[in-house]
C-alpha cells in the first residue's frame, strides 16, 4: 500500500470514528438530542464503544483469511483507542449526569446494580490496554507479555455486551446483532488457528 493511500484511509477512519462524537456535540448545541438527552448520550456512547471494539476484533480474523489485507493491522490500535474514548465518555455520562459526582451514590450503584458493576469492570479492563497502546509500552513489556495483556480485550468486549443486555428492559432484543457478531469473531479465532496449523507446519 502506498503512503498517500494509507494517509487517506487513516483520515477516513478518524472521521468515521469521530462521527458519533460530532453528532452528539452538534445535537447538544442545537438541542436535538430528544426529550431525554442523557439517555441519548448514554446509548450513543455505549453503542459506539461496542461497535469499535467489535471492528477492532475483526481485524485479526480478516487478516488470517486474506494475507493481502495485512495492512489492516495499522488501524487496530486506532480503533481500540477510539473504543476506549467512547467507553470513557459513556462512564463520564453516568458519573456526571446520573450520579452527579456523588461517590457514595456511585459506590452503592456499583454494589447493587449488576449492569453498572459489569460496565465499570469492562472499562477497567480497557484502561491498561489504552495505557499500553504505544510503541514504548510494547518495547518495555516485550511482545509476548504485551500480547498476553491485550487479550483482556476479549473479556472487556464480552463484559460490554453483557452490560448492554442487563441494561435494556426484558424482551428488548436490540443487543442481539452485536452479540452474534462478537460471538462469531471470538469463535473464528480458534477455528482459523486450527485450520491454518497444517499450512504453518508445511511452511
Amino acid at each position: 500500500m502506498t503512503r498517500p493511500t494509507l494517509i487517506l484511509l487513516k483520515t477516513l477512519t478518524w472521521l468515521a470514528c469521530l462521527g458519533p462524537f460530532v453528532w452528539l456535540f452538534w445535537g447538544a448545541v442545537t438541542g436535538h438530542l430528544g426529550p431525554d438527552a442523557t439517555a441519548t448520550i448514554t446509548f450513543a456512547t455505549g453503542l459506539a464503544t461496542l461497535r469499535l471494539l467489535t471492528i477492532s476484533l475483526a481485524v485479526t480474523p480478516v487478516r488470517r483469511l486474506s494475507p493481502r489485507l495485512n495492512w489492516l493491522i495499522r488501524f487496530r490500535r486506532l480503533l481500540g483507542l477510539f473504543a476506549f474514548f467512547y467507553a470513557t465518555l459513556h462512564l463520564l455520562t453516568y458519573v456526571a449526569l446520573y450520579a452527579g459526582f456523588d461517590v457514595n451514590a456511585m459506590a452503592a450503584d456499583i454494589a447493587r446494580r449488576r449492569f453498572i458493576t459489569i460496565g465499570v469492570a469492562a472499562w477497567l479492563l480497557l484502561l491498561p490496554l489504552a495505557a499500553t497502546s504505544t510503541n514504548w509500552a510494547i518495547r518495555k513489556l516485550g511482545g509476548k507479555r504485551w500480547n498476553r495483556l491485550h487479550k483482556l480485550v476479549y473479556v472487556a468486549a464480552v463484559c460490554g455486551v453483557i452490560h448492554y443486555w442487563w441494561q435494556v428492559k426484558p424482551g428488548v432484543l436490540t443487543p442481539v446483532t452485536i452479540t452474534v457478531v462478537l460471538a462469531v469473531l471470538l469463535g473464528a479465532r480458534p477455528v482459523l488457528v486450527w485450520v491454518q496449523r497444517p499450512k504453518r507446519r508445511a511452511a
